[in-house]
């Protein structure tokens, strides 16, 4: 069959942070697609402002790359485990992966989990050593490292034939030699290396049309946006085609456009054919999975796998002393339409009516998945609340099972037991010990994801900052019995509303850790701190001093109180028991009790604990 010479489908995969949307804007810089005015900044692909800020990509990016006449279609795959999903529908719309693994750090989860993805697909692998100017790069034996894997996971002969490319895509150099010396300022021999290994896709062109949606995009202006690959024939703007729904019914609708990538835009085509990436709209109803076809040939490609949520929520409309202080958009109706223009695009999400009126049950992969819809949401001028996070159970041959992931940690050797002994706790069982040098030990644990959740601001303040902590969905696996993982300490709750004086925090603050400093406005039923105890105690941050014309000898009033901790939303998400919610408005994330009123609150723990003890 004849070959697409003139283009190559490739999908860039690595861990988190080890570098490939940098080193997509370098081969972006230095190829003929962009206009010399066209000024990239840093990470051109991550177009989402919590990609730029966190340096994680959270959406799959589609570019496009031209070399003379030549054309890389590239795919930058989120590396985060919580998007998955997303990972694995890529690999059907490629033919090869640039994996990039970082010279100082090696091969890490994420790379096994979607490297994984990629040889179940049978593609053909290129391998980038990336950061080689790095401090304590180890080039050699990152190129060991990532051969062990290659045989771990049952890569072929083939596969194992990797071409091999050192580069610094923070500086634009490469080589196809570990000496630092022989960088060069280009990424010339990564395109050969495309061009040479990457397999061309079939011309089939002249067979009846196949198009699978792998991605959804949306705007206000065509609705829903299906993105995917040509696998057969041609399809142009007006034609008349058919699509094959995922429950088995058809549809016919008229192609209105069509979109290619080239560089960082979207441009609109006329024709695209076997083999390209393109976008197509017209059809309000399109979903992930489903074939579009010749209209006298219906053939459906196999379905593509969806993760499914492992982890739900309770979004619920703000009712708080605060609400509707801060946000644009704070009634049930507008929160409703915003999560369901989510499932627009957002396939791993679900979203659940419940027996309460403004609030939804909101499930996703994880605690970035959600978090990141919230701090969205936030962002956009949203007021809501949400429930702690809960792992979702299934029933799996009859017996009631839990998700579970696996943990890799990499931590200073002195930090190791401590490490292995908060994992026990949380009921993770070691897998793999090892010592990679340099006085680290890296270490593998399978851990139910219910355990995991609020683990990370412990590991971190356990290893003083130096642990790196990952976790991927492993399998799920029977639920554990008799155990309640969750915070051990209790809250300091405010009883009074109104703004916290320093007086009133000195008095408390030796009781825990507070999260208010002086100045902040406070309501009944809000969390101010932690107490150092395990019960909650309900505290007065609001007290002014009592006023007297007895001049005090000791000069108390420029004694200062500890600076509070500030609680992100993940903080806050973590923090939470069952009978707590995060406040989320565009300026602040407090958290409260469900149940404000002090009186009340101490009454519900009483008939709580006698319902226990009966």
């Amino acid at each position: 069959m004849a070959k697409r010479e003139d283009i190559r489908n490739i999908a860039i995969i690595a861990h988190v942070d080890h570098g490939k949307t940098t080193l997509v804007n370098e081969l972006l810089k230095q190829s003929d697609t962009l206009d010399n005015r066209v000024e990239l900044g840093d990470r051109a692909m991550d177009t989402n402002e919590i990609e730029k800020e966190r340096g994680i990509t959270i959406l799959s990016k589609n570019t496009a790359v031209k070399i003379g006449d030549k054309q890389i279609n590239i795919l930058d795959t989120p590396g985060h485990a919580d998007f998955g999903g997303e990972v694995e529908r890529i690999m059907g719309m490629v033919d090869g992966v640039l994996l990039v693994v970082d010279a100082f750090e090696g091969t890490m989860p994420q790379t096994r989990f979607v490297l994984k993805k990629a040889f179940e697909q049978d593609l053909t692998p290129i391998v980038v050593v990336n950061k080689i100017d790095r401090p304590g790069a180890r080039p050699q034996e990152v190129v060991d490292e990532v051969l062990d894997l290659f045989i771990e996971l049952g890569a072929d002969e083939e596969q194992l034939e990797f071409p091999v490319i050192f580069a610094s895509a923070m500086n634009g150099t490469s080589s196809l030699d570990p000496d630092i010396a022989t960088q060069e300022h280009t990424m010339a021999p990564i395109f050969d290396a495309v061009f040479k290994t990457i397999p061309a896709p079939e011309d089939n062109s002249d067979e009846p049309l196949q198009f699978q949606v792998a991605l959804l995009d949306y705007n206000d202006f065509v609705g829903r946006i299906g993105i995917g690959r040509v696998f057969r024939g041609k399809i142009k703007i007006g034609d008349n085609v058919t699509v094959l729904k995922l429950d088995g019914k058809k549809q016919n609708f008229r192609v209105t456009k069509l979109f290619g990538f080239i560089g960082i835009d979207r441009v609109e085509m006329e024709e695209a054919q076997a083999g390209d990436l393109i976008a197509i709209s017209g059809m309000e109803d399109i979903t992930v999975g489903e074939t579009v076809t010749d209209t006298a040939h219906p053939d459906a490609l196999p379905v593509l796998h969806i993760d499914e949520p492992t982890l739900q929520m309770t979004f619920r409309q703000n009712d708080s002393p605060f609400a509707g202080r801060e946000g644009k958009f704070v009634t049930a109706r507008q929160i409703e339409d915003r999560l369901m223009r989510q499932l627009h695009t957002d396939v791993s999400l679900r979203v659940d009516q419940t027996d309460q009126a403004g609030a939804w049950l909101v499930s996703g992969r994880g605690e970035l998945h959600l978090s990141i819809l919230i701090e969205t949401m936030r962002r956009e001028g949203f007021e809501l609340q949400a429930s702690r996070p809960e792992v979702i159970y299934r029933d799996i041959d009859g017996v009631t099972s839990e998700p579970f992931e696996e943990v890799l940690i990499d931590t200073p050797d002195e930090y190791t037991g401590s490490v292995i002994d908060s994992l026990s706790q949380r009921k993770g069982e070691m897998v793999n010990m090892e010592s990679v040098g340099n006085g680290q030990t890296r270490l593998t644990f399978l851990a139910p994801s219910r355990g995991l959740i609020g683990y990370a601001t412990e590991f971190l303040s356990m290893t003083r900052g130096y642990g790196i902590y990952n976790h991927t969905y492993a399998q799920y696996k029977a639920v554990i019995r008799n155990w309640t993982p969750g915070r051990h300490n209790g809250a300091l709750v405010s009883i009074t509303q109104g703004p916290t004086t320093n007086y009133a925090i000195m008095g408390v603050e030796d009781r825990g850790t507070m999260f208010v400093g002086a100045g902040v406005e406070v309501y009944e039923g809000m969390i101010v701190g932690m107490n150092s105890r395990d019960n909650d105690i309900s505290v007065n941050v609001t007290k002014m001093k009592p006023q007297s014309n007895v001049r005090s000898s000791n000069k108390d009033q420029t004694a200062s109180i500890k600076t509070p901790r500030t609680m992100t939303l993940e903080d806050s998400m973590e923090f939470l028991n069952d009978d707590e919610y995060v406040e989320v408005t565009p300026e602040n994330v407090r958290i409260r009790k469900q149940i404000l009123v002090t009186a009340e609150r101490e009454k519900a723990a009483k008939r709580r604990k006698a319902s226990q003890t009966d």
